[in-house]
């Protein structure tokens, strides 16, 4: 049985606006409710506003990064799978993503859109 995307709401948090609206694009054709934002500032009001299943960011962006997302949830105990999609390659910054609660950490570079969208169908079929 297919699983339907249809109501999954995924926020991305992304400052280079291309990337974060070809995201958007590619996941709302994919049946996704997605909504881009472009720092974490925009990221963290909207998420006191409205619910999410998964939240797609970025790391470095001014002036709340993505590190700062992710903290802002653990703190609040908010429980949204993150996934993030960085330039940042170095294993300290790997592995303080996946201590904020990261569920998968990609480098912008080395990945195809469809390998983020496989990722993401991973997640929320739990």
């Amino acid at each position: 049985m297919k699983r339907e995307n249809k109501g999954k709401r995924i926020l991305i948090v992304d400052d280079e606006k291309p990337m974060a609206q070809a995201l958007e694009l590619k996941l709302n054709k994919l049946n996704f409710r997605a909504k881009a934002v472009f720092n974490g500032t925009e990221a963290i009001k909207l998420l006191n506003q409205e619910d999410f299943d998964l939240i797609l960011t970025d790391l470095v962006m001014s002036p709340i990064d993505g590190f700062g997302i992710m903290e802002f949830l653990k703190s609040k105990n908010i429980k949204i799978p993150v996934i993030v999609l960085s330039n940042l390659g170095q294993e300290e910054d790997l592995q303080r993503a996946k201590n904020l609660g990261a569920k998968d950490y990609f480098i912008k570079s080395n990945t195809p859109i469809i390998k983020v969208v496989g990722h993401i169908n991973k997640l929320l079929d739990q």
